[in-house]
């Protein structure tokens, strides 16, 4: 017992004297939890979240809102547009910060590739946030504990910084690759090819200001000019080039599946079909996407129709009352999601970004509102083209496949002649010039090209100009309208009152409105 007490008693004085020898803020680290990482690894998380933060994946609710398909099943998830508030990027900015510090930490120079992408990420996650909220803390942000409660830059303000980091990415990515000088790792899109990720950083540029077309005379933002630039200086401002190019998430088998797979095929394949908005305007310009993407509805067939007629493919409209959707396709009036396609593999298809066929229609889009000289027609025949090519259609022949057993192992095979020439030849389609109509056959388009991927740019495209028309009714919810935005992160009111609720005033009346116009809609 003695011989114990004396080495308790000297542990807790040699315990006492190393306490007294180390700072206090020594003793506050967790030796458990690092403090350092390679900025490749924060990298690598950062991409990721472009990813799961922003996109939300394939048939997320955010393809509900573009009304790509509809929930027919109460239990897992409705087609209401009862949104609440919505979650910013603001721990993964951290994370960009970190990452520049990183690459610091590690001797490479001021200008590396961490930090020429640092900048091109935050452009992305603010604008991101801004379309959903409206005004964000921005220069009193991301500072830590030197200000807890930062001050809201207006929406104007975020548009501006977002554009000028844009540009910055591209000069910093150009003095780069002129010197071959690439510690880039960590790259889960492009296999740290800095060419390829200019090429992002100047075709989301593009989306930007095309987001931005409601605000084409503001002096700050120089929107037409900008996009202008662009166009006549592709060595400045290289654009993506084909599919190649696309920033895409690429799925396998093992931890990163395909949303729609085989282990849940029970869960959700006839729990959900597709949407009247996006499938309707398929059938209506007799479009062979309508075969890649969903399936005859049975009852139709049932009744005769060929399973490649067009007529034979029926979508419900998102605004439809639940139950009754949930009944009518129980009886087969509805196409499902092509089963074959989505759930056959862990694989299905790439997830896009940012994409070729949506630069196309952008390019085009622009042209046609008069920003640039150029040849909009051209450029919207060949967003076209691109979706066609995504969904692996080609003129002549090409087999389309359709469940034969309600599952997605047995299937049955059929051809489908299809011309490109005859297809655009429709006067739907053919475009008909810069003008109104012009510009809506490019949003039309580019809506059908958004399909399961980008997030909710189909959405904001929608909500920016009206095209396409979204269904509403009972099902869709907030008495008949289409919301406008999200509200704020409860955590704002909580922390940053004073703030946030100056920012209420000074935008919506001070209520955090759903319903409300934000300074991008004006």
């Amino acid at each position: 017992m003695t011989i114990n007490r004396y080495i308790f008693a000297s542990l807790a004085l040699g315990l006492t004297l190393t306490a007294c020898e180390q700072p206090f803020d020594a003793l506050e680290k967790d030796p458990n939890r690092p403090t350092n990482a390679p900025a490749s690894l924060v990298f690598n998380g950062v991409v990721n979240d472009m990813y799961e933060d922003v996109t939300g994946g394939p048939w997320g609710p955010e393809q509900r809102w573009n009304q790509f398909y509809a929930s027919n099943y109460n239990y897992y998830a409705t087609n209401d547009y009862a949104w609440t508030t919505t979650g910013l990027q603001f721990t993964t900015l951290k994370n960009v910060v970190k990452m520049e510090e990183e690459a610091k930490r590690a001797g490479l120079p001021d200008v590396n590739p961490y930090s020429a992408l640092g900048k091109f990420f935050r452009a992305y996650f603010y604008v991101n946030m801004t379309q959903r909220v409206g005004d964000l803390p921005l220069t009193d942000a991301l500072k830590g504990l030197d200000n807890l409660t930062p001050t809201y830059n207006s929406q104007k303000d975020v548009y501006v910084q977002a554009l000028q980091w844009l540009d910055q990415a591209n000069d910093d990515l150009a003095a780069l690759i002129a010197k071959n000088d690439n510690n880039l790792q960590g790259d889960i899109y492009l296999s740290n090819t800095l060419g390829k990720w200019q090429k992002v950083v100047n075709t989301y540029k593009v989306r930007v200001l095309i987001s931005l077309s409601l605000k084409e005379n503001d002096a700050d933002l120089k929107v037409k000019q900008r996009f202008a630039e662009v166009l006549s200086n592709p060595t400045k401002y290289p654009l993506m080039a084909s599919a190649d190019d696309n920033l895409q998430y690429i799925y396998n088998s093992s931890f990163n599946k395909y949303t729609r797979n085989p282990d849940n095929f029970g869960q959700n394949a006839t729990r959900e079909n597709m949407a009247a908005t996006y499938l309707g305007t398929l059938t209506s310009l007799k479009d062979p996407r309508t075969f890649i993407v969903a399936e005859p509805a049975s009852a139709k067939v049932a009744a005769g129709v060929k399973p490649t007629d067009f007529a034979a493919f029926v979508g419900a409209s998102s605004g439809e009352d639940l139950a009754d959707m949930s009944s009518k396709a129980n009886r087969g009036e509805y196409s499902f999601q092509n089963r074959r396609r989505y759930y056959s593999t862990y694989t299905a298809e790439p997830y896009i970004l940012i994409g070729y066929p949506e630069l196309q229609f952008n390019l085009a889009e622009g042209i046609s509102r008069g920003w640039a000289s150029g040849n909009a027609e051209e450029y919207y025949r060949k967003g076209i083209q691109a979706s066609w090519a995504f969904y692996g259609l080609k003129d002549g022949s090409n087999d389309v496949y359709f469940s034969a057993d309600g599952g997605y192992r047995n299937f049955n095979t059929y051809q489908v002649n299809v011309s490109f020439a005859d297809y655009y030849a429709q006067p739907a389609v053919k475009y008909a010039g810069n003008n109104a109509d012009g510009q809506k056959q490019i949003l039309t388009q580019k809506y059908l090209a958004f399909a399961q991927n980008s997030g909710m740019e189909a959405w904001y495209n929608q909500r920016r100009t009206g095209v396409p028309t979204f269904l509403l009714g009972p099902g869709t919810g907030n008495s008949g309208r289409i919301p406008k935005r999200w509200q704020y992160p409860t955590t704002e009111n909580s922390y940053n009152k004073a703030n946030y609720s100056a920012a209420l005033t000074t935008q919506y009346g001070g209520s955090d409105d759903i319903n409300a116009m934000m300074w991008l809609l004006k």
